[in-house]
């Protein structure tokens, strides 16, 4: 009787998610100090030297792990853009771009931005990242914002857009702060409304 195997290449890939989710974990657990490869890979169920094949340094790791879920986070995000209402587009969209700057993925990069503010080496990993990230944020609340950022102010306004939800991200990392969140979210969802210039991008 023939029994079925699983491929190697789907079993690396498997191996490889459990340990990009479980540093992310231990990132916003436990925080950069905290996080080791040695106490990644008891989290993600794998041997240490499987861990050590594919990332050979803890830099190595954190940086894939956050670069590996926050494009996992993109594509969840794009799922979200296709079930947003007509009536009050505005808010939905500051509330979808909202829930990626207070997940858990945000929180783990956190950690690594911080780290990397006196981390030469780690800096120079990480701030290619962070670029690369923040244009495709841009683009993303360009794209659900439905606005041509070449007209008045718009280009302005998405990146105070971003930089709001990125301080509201970082308040809730230190408390639970929803209800204040929601009421500027409200706010500048208004003023989004009076002050963008509307129109499909060309």
């Amino acid at each position: 009787m023939s029994t079925s195997r699983t491929p190697q290449s789907e079993r690396t890939a498997t191996m490889r998610l459990r340990l990009m989710e479980a540093t992310v974990e231990s990132l916003v657990e436990l925080g950069w100090s905290g996080t080791s490869t040695t106490v990644v890979s008891r989290r993600a169920g794998v041997s240490r030297g499987a861990q050590l094949h594919h990332f050979p340094t803890k830099q190595d790791l954190v940086v894939g792990a956050v670069e590996h879920l926050t494009e996992r986070r993109r594509d969840e995000l794009t799922r979200a853009a296709r079930d947003l209402p007509e009536h009050g587009r505005t808010k939905a969209v500051l509330d979808v771009l909202a829930a990626q700057f207070t997940s858990p993925v945000f929180f783990a990069a956190l950690e690594l931005w911080v780290a990397a503010r006196t981390d030469a080496e780690l800096h120079e990993a990480v701030a290619p990242l962070e670029r690369r990230l923040g244009r495709e944020t841009h683009a993303h609340a360009v794209q659900l914002l439905d606005v041509d950022e070449t007209r008045g102010r718009n280009r302005a306004l998405v990146q105070a857009t971003l930089d709001l939800l990125r301080g509201l991200g970082l308040a809730a990392s230190l408390s639970d702060d929803t209800a204040r969140r929601a009421s500027i979210l409200d706010a500048w969802a208004h003023t989004l409304e009076t002050e963008l210039e509307r129109g499909a991008i060309a």
